[in-house]
């Protein structure tokens, strides 16, 4: 039986040697795993054959199974965002301020790994790749405990990747794969060695390890996006974005779940759509104004605080600007949101108004991507407010330390007067 505060701590032992490697020896365990990856592609995707095999045996649903899939076209955008990985400036030891508080007191202030941290996700093998080299080029080491329906991939992967870091230097202990579902409640319960926590699953999910866990947690529960189609909005672009963010790949966290949409402009808009989406098979709820344009099924208000993840589009038609942006801050997930307008002072007040991660203008919605941000790849989308918000990549997998150096300085002459302080930024 594991024992998994014996594996928390081998990880928190195994993060302080982390913390202090120099850039090249994790960008050469980067280049290993790449290699490695592609040297082993057959093998992992036979492992991922016999768990899409059970998925559909076990009548898993439709956007479990796209998640699940891990074939050449997933291996090479993976390979593109170790490849982005490698090309991103080092995250630590950067030097962010320097003041000198009196002579011969000088206070640097570096960037620095978390530590250990603990991601728990669902369906998606690649992420487990995305996750465990971006912690590497963060100097950070990791625990991952992936959905039992990727289990197979999930293990070919991580033995993999240990074996590939371990011949480039990286300490015995700098990754580890949970395999027991079992063994999340043990995990979340390991705060003296585990120094946060990115749960990717559903709303329930999330909210229980946050309840149930004293480690901080990073993340985001439900993905529900909109887009504004805007009175002055280009038609021909609305219809464009409104399609890519629904239906480009509708198993992701921002793909687009409900539209809202201008009474001015939605008697000429909306057959246009339907006719975009129709292609798609995509089915539409509307409200009460939308089927009187369009034949569609009704919404009700369940649906719009609802993450489809399938072909499913909600509707509503709004009288203002103001009312779009109500709306999105009530039902909305604050994740990302997006005005389609010509107008820019609309847009300004759109993204000022809006409460989420990312608030875009005339762009979909599936933007919000770490590799697409250039940060090679994320481990997760925040939709908190401290540390890290939006996709997060190398700069929200890394703090920073105060390091203050003196010569024989004591706080009791700084209290009695005998010195005082003169600060200067260098």
């Amino acid at each position: 039986m594991i024992n998994y505060n014996e594996l928390a701590r081998s990880a928190k032992s195994a993060s302080f040697k982390m913390a202090t490697l120099k850039e090249d020896i994790r960008n050469n365990a980067l280049k290993a795993i790449s290699k490695a990856l592609q040297e082993n592609k057959e093998a992992i995707f036979k492992a991922n054959s016999e768990d899409l095999g059970k998925a559909k045996a076990d009548n898993l649903a439709q956007p479990v199974i796209n998640r699940l899939k891990f074939d050449e076209h997933k291996l090479q955008d993976i390979l593109s965002g170790i490849d982005s990985l490698l090309g991103l400036a080092d995250p630590l030891f950067k030097q962010l301020l320097q003041r000198e508080l009196d002579e011969g007191l000088t206070l640097i202030k570096t960037t620095c790994p978390i530590g250990v941290i603990g991601v728990i996700f669902e369906s998606r093998p690649d992420a487990l790749i995305q996750i465990s080299t971006l912690c590497i080029k963060s100097g950070n080491c990791s625990i991952l405990k992936g959905g039992s329906e990727a289990a197979k991939t999930n293990k070919i992967l991580f033995d993999i990747i240990k074996s590939a870091g371990l011949t480039a230097e990286l300490p015995e202990n700098f990754i580890a794969l949970v395999e027991n579902r079992a063994g999340i409640d043990e995990l979340i319960k390991c705060h003296e060695s585990i120094d946060l926590l990115i749960p990717r699953g559903s709303n329930a999910f999330v909210q229980y390890i946050m309840a149930n866990s004293k480690i901080p947690v990073m993340g985001h529960a439900d993905g529900v996006c909109h887009v504004y189609v805007d009175k002055d909005a280009d038609i021909k672009k609305a219809a464009l974005i409104v399609a890519d963010a629904k239906t480009q790949y509708v198993a992701a966290c921002n793909t687009l779940e409900t539209l809202l949409v201008h009474k001015d402009i939605a008697e000429e808009f909306l057959p246009i759509l339907q006719n975009t989406l129709k292609v798609k098979n995509v089915l539409i709820k509307g409200c009460n104004e939308t089927q009187k344009i369009i034949k569609c099924e009704s919404a009700s208000e369940e649906d719009f605080e609802t993450e489809y993840l399938d072909y499913i589009l909600s509707i509503k038609l709004v009288n203002c600007i103001e009312e779009a942006i109500d709306h999105i801050n009530k039902y909305g997930s604050h994740h990302t949101d997006c005005i389609v307008t010509e107008k820019n002072t609309a847009a300004d007040q759109f993204m000022s108004y809006v409460d989420s991660a990312g608030v875009y203008q005339n762009c979909s919605t599936r933007f919000a991507d770490g590799f697409r941000y250039g940060f090679g790849a994320e481990v997760g989308i925040s939709t908190g407010k401290l540390h890290a918000r939006g996709p997060v990549g190398l700069e929200g997998l890394v703090t920073y330390k105060y390091k203050l150096f003196g010569n024989g300085h004591i706080v009791a002459d700084y209290a009695e007067g005998k010195k005082s302080f003169h600060f200067k930024d260098k």
